[in-house]
């Protein structure tokens, strides 16, 4: 049950409390490029791990990752930045820790998976979700004291209605699958698989835009894919050799 309150505490709750902020205070590609490094992060954490493929194999899979990271946000960067110095600095401090929030999700989500074999992906997600309702529930009355702009019925219909739709959808289906991936997975192949949160984001901009990625857009894709392609090979060892590091083991 600890385990389950950190969890829902750093990977649902407080993440999306820090990420929001980042982006009402520093912007969309600010917070985008910190938040755009979590594979690193969590690569280079599991590579720590007993087993774990050496931190120089994957080098160059990391590299991608940051140069296709980098492509996203660079368009947006240039563009001129909202709000004053020091609203920047604040969204920039809560896009770091919505980064080292994720980061303790991910790497403690995987890790307690591994250690609980007797739990099931889809209790542990239930788990998980029923603590962090639990959490929403404390908070709801401190945001409508916060609160002071006045909203119609139909925007609060509005908002629950995403809210409802995006709990279904991510932090049930998306999350036992996540959940899934994390127990089969070492960490520093899972790391590398939050990549495809922000090709899917891009897919999304591009339909909901209606157009065509741009030329960084298009590296940034290949860029990204390359890195997952080399992350993957980096983990890839010979039926042999497996079996021998599960005999040792």
């Amino acid at each position: 049950m600890a385990g389950a309150r950190c969890l829902a505490l750093t990977g649902n709750t407080l993440y999306y409390l820090l990420l929001s902020s980042a982006v009402q205070l520093g912007g969309i590609a600010m917070t985008s490029l910190v938040i755009g490094f979590l594979p690193v992060a969590v690569t280079i954490i599991g590579s720590r791990d007993r087993n774990a493929v050496p931190l120089h194999k994957l080098a160059f899979s990391l590299l991608l990752c940051a140069a296709g990271t980098i492509c996203i946000g660079w368009q947006a960067v240039a563009l001129p930045a909202p709000g004053s110095v020091a609203t920047q600095a604040a969204g920039l401090l809560c896009a770091i820790g919505a980064l080292i929030s994720w980061t303790s999700y991910a790497i403690g989500n995987s890790r307690w998976l591994n250690r609980l074999d007797d739990i099931s992906v889809h209790d542990w997600n239930l788990l998980t979700g029923i603590v962090t309702g639990a959490q929403v529930l404390v908070l709801i009355p401190i945001s409508l004291v916060l609160t002071t702009t006045p909203h119609s019925e139909l925007a609060w219909a509005q908002f629950a209605g995403v809210s409802i739709g995006v709990a279904v959808l991510a932090s049930i289906v998306g999350n036992i699958l996540w959940n899934r991936m994390s127990r089969l997975l070492p960490l520093t192949l899972v790391g590398q698989m939050i990549l495809f949160e922000t090709l899917f984001a891009l897919i999304y901009c591009f339909l909901w835009e209606q157009r065509l990625p741009t030329l960084l857009e298009t590296t940034a894709f290949v860029l990204v894919a390359s890195g997952v392609v080399s992350c993957i090979t980096a983990h890839y060892r010979p039926p042999g050799d497996q079996a021998r590091i599960t005999a040792h083991v």
